[in-house]
């Protein structure tokens, strides 16, 4: 642990990765918009703010739920950043150390102090003592209590991860896994980018940590789950999934309600399966392309004055005692 100041479509015949061509593509539609997800009794309800269907008046409604937990000094507020790259140097983001430092300007400017900071992996872009050093130093200038992390696979290269425990694993587990508490909620921070065939891996030692962890929580508890790489099939093809996490994803079921927040992806995401709800986070590096619409997942290059609207933060707000978690993704434009 990290603590430091400073879908259902009757077009069966085009589904792809158990989701409708029609499904996959409004999910990926999401990608570079602000959109704000409430999560409650199991069911997620999506708006995207400024869209032209009519849906930005109740976006604007639901947002309030962040709003209204910045005012509520009972509330848990906290944000996950993601993909910061610290280190990259390419014609995607010439200045990804610039847009990492917008990011933890638009976090300090949001209204309120958040109770902690996630970056949900990626950090760096090649692991090097130099990039976590930056980024630690970066992420230092964040206005709040405690911030936490989970590695990438761009923070284990050829190191199986030593370098970022040495930077960010002070209190762990393992390779780096661990669980905390706060406002009622109970958190688990996953490593899944070691043992990297080509899927996400969590292996059995994390998976028996995760049972342990859990086995004392009364089933009412919300618990969160970090991870880099989703924790559900999002796109198998490009290794956005994790070969083992039915396992952990069978002790979650018996919880009324799951929430598992990943990066990696680089674009907004989103996807219910019953009691578990998982979010894929934006960058605030370089945009990827929207699953199957490329040959790989390599930054993508586009107009510098579209570069902002692909990269962004996330901020939750949940009120202890309710069933309700308020998800709100911004923009960095």
């Amino acid at each position: 642990m990290n603590d430091y100041d400073g879908c259902h479509d009757s077009h069966d015949s085009h589904r792809e990765h158990g989701m409708t061509r029609r499904q996959l593509m409004r999910h990926a539609g999401w990608f570079g918009g602000a959109v704000v997800l409430t999560v409650a009794g199991g069911e997620v309800i999506s708006h995207i703010a400024g869209s032209r269907d009519g849906t930005a008046e109740a976006a604007t409604g639901t947002a309030g739920a962040v709003g209204a937990a910045a005012a509520d000094s009972g509330v848990l507020r906290f944000v996950q950043v993601s993909d910061s790259h610290i280190g990259f140097q390419g014609p995607a983001n010439t200045d990804v150390a610039g847009s990492f430092t917008e990011a933890v300007d638009q976090v300090n400017s949001l209204g309120f102090r958040p109770d902690f900071v996630m970056h949900s992996g990626d950090l760096t872009h090649l692991s090097t003592a130099g990039q976590f050093d930056q980024v630690k130093q970066m992420m230092s200038g964040l206005r709040t209590d405690r911030v936490f992390t989970v590695p990438g696979e761009h923070d284990s290269i050829n190191d199986a991860g030593r370098a970022y425990r040495r930077a960010f694993g002070a209190g762990t587990l393992g390779d780096g896994w661990y669980s905390f508490d706060t406002h009622g909620v109970h958190f688990v921070a996953l490593v899944n980018t070691l043992s990297l065939e080509k899927l996400g891996h969590l292996g059995d030692n994390q998976i028996d940590f995760v049972r342990k962890d859990l086995a004392g929580l009364s089933s009412d508890t919300p618990v969160v789950v970090f991870s880099h790489i989703p924790l559900f099939a999002m796109y198998p093809k490009w290794g956005w999934s994790t070969d083992d996490a039915l396992k952990v994803i069978a002790l979650l079921r018996r919880f009324s309600s799951v929430t598992c927040l990943n990066g990696h992806v680089h674009q907004l995401f989103t996807k219910t399966e019953g009691n578990i709800t998982f979010h894929s986070a934006t960058t605030t590096a370089y945009p990827l392309p929207k699953p199957g619409r490329a040959p790989a997942p390599t930054p993508q290059v586009v107009p510098a004055r579209q570069l902002k609207d692909a990269l962004g933060i996330r901020s939750v707000g949940y009120r202890q005692g309710d069933r309700e978690l308020a998800v709100k993704d911004q923009r960095l434009a």
